[in-house]
């Protein structure tokens, strides 16, 4: 018994059909529902600094967080930058006793413990000059 030659594009088709028909039937899922961006609660930083409070750019802002535990200590770490408006967002931010950092090229750093109450506050930091050595 001689077996019927298929050409190659029919013998794909039948592939394609049987792999089709073999799948688990999917239910349509509803969309997730991500919050609109206004809803998400961040913690909201503005970076100042000179005489004029400019806007510093491109600030890096660091985000400590210690909670004390019986056993062992629960520490997180948060690093965000400033946009050109000087101004950092931070996602979900944690609430409660926060240490905020701020290091920017030609700005003397800064560090300073906050207590964080909302997830909407606004800090407000303003930079100084590094003194000139001569």
């Amino acid at each position: 018994m001689q077996l019927p030659k298929f050409s190659r594009s029919a013998c794909l088709a039948f592939l394609c059909l049987i792999a089709w028909a073999s799948a688990p039937a999917q239910q349509a899922t509803p969309p997730k529902e991500t919050p609109a961006p206004a809803t998400i609660p961040r913690l909201t930083i503005e970076i100042t600094g000179g005489d004029a409070d400019k806007p510093i750019e491109n600030a890096s802002v660091y985000l400590k967080t210690q909670q004390d535990r019986l056993i062992k200590d629960k520490k997180t770490e948060l690093n965000v930058k400033t946009n050109m408006q000087g101004i950092a967002h931070v996602p979900q931010p944690p609430v409660g006793r926060v240490l905020i950092q701020v290091v920017a090229e030609g700005w003397k750093p800064y560090g300073h413990w906050y207590d964080i109450t909302d997830s909407k506050q606004v800090v407000k930091i303003h930079l100084d000059r590094p003194p000139k050595w001569y």
